[in-house]
């Protein structure tokens, strides 16, 4: 038997929702935390079938809506990298307990790389918590990333005028794309250097996918050192990965992870 419960922390006084199922006997020590993408939600189709997937697993399994997203507080357009990790630090601090898997989806999933970074550099207690990594189509260096692909017109509004309205191929309007954003992001860049994760990392990633592209993923994997990432393309596969194909894999590297 499971419990799903909801729950509220607070980080810098932005209110912060999570899900977490709970197995009354789990079957293994830990769990899973999903960590959703750019305008997504802990309730999206691939965070739902992971924590239904963990519940026929016996496995624990946390969720979140970062700030401006889903059922947490705040706009979306006053987010940035960095607020969005404190808030992934508090809940995997807060509301998890023995050794987890972070699941990320393309924003997610770079934010799961800087979790386990700023473990690694300040808690070692806390990164030896940090079982394993998977990453869906990983965004990782967001702000660098989206930067290089804007056209000059898109530079030129967040320069002059803070703000860049961003169409979406999702169906959900124009977002907005600050000059805060890019500038704070900026800050939290993994590459050129990269570093050593000391654990297994497993990219799933589409060769169709138009907004993060597959060499984005195979640049990650030069820059990580220790030979710990793992690739599987989708040839068909676009961004959100999100069909019962690619859940099927997604839940197979989590299973993979968990050991």
């Amino acid at each position: 038997m499971t419990t799903s419960t909801a729950h509220e922390l607070f980080v810098a006084q932005r209110r912060i929702a999570a899900l977490l199922d709970r197995p009354t006997a789990p079957a293994l020590p830990g769990g899973v935390v999903w960590l959703p993408g750019l305008k997504s939600e802990m309730t999206s189709t691939k965070a739902t079938a992971l924590a239904e997937w963990a519940r026929g697993e016996n496995v624990n399994c946390t969720r979140m809506d970062y700030s401006g997203h889903g059922q947490s507080s705040g706009r979306f357009e006053d987010g940035t990298i960095g607020a969005w990790l404190d808030e992934v630090d508090a809940v995997v601090r807060t509301l998890t307990h023995g050794p987890q898997v972070l699941v990320g989806s393309s924003t997610g999933g770079y934010l799961a790389l800087l979790l386990l970074r700023r473990y690694l550099a300040q808690s070692p207690e806390l990164a030896n918590r940090i079982k394993s990594l998977v990453l869906i189509a990983p965004a990782w260096d967001l702000t660098k990333l989206m930067w290089d692909h804007f056209p000059e017109s898109a530079r030129r509004a967040i320069t002059d005028q803070g703000v860049y309205m961003r169409p979406s191929a999702y169906g959900d309007g124009p977002y907005a794309i600050t000059r805060t954003f890019i500038e704070e992001g900026n800050t939290h860049l993994i590459g050129p250097q990269g570093f050593n994760p000391g654990r297994s990392i497993y990219v799933l990633h589409g060769l169709q996918d138009e907004d993060v592209p597959w060499e984005h993923t195979l640049d990650l994997v030069s820059i990580m050192t220790g030979d710990h990432v793992h690739v599987e393309a989708v040839p068909e596969g676009g961004h959100r990965l999100s069909t019962p194909s690619d859940i099927a894999l997604m839940l197979g590297f989590v299973k993979t992870a968990l050991g």
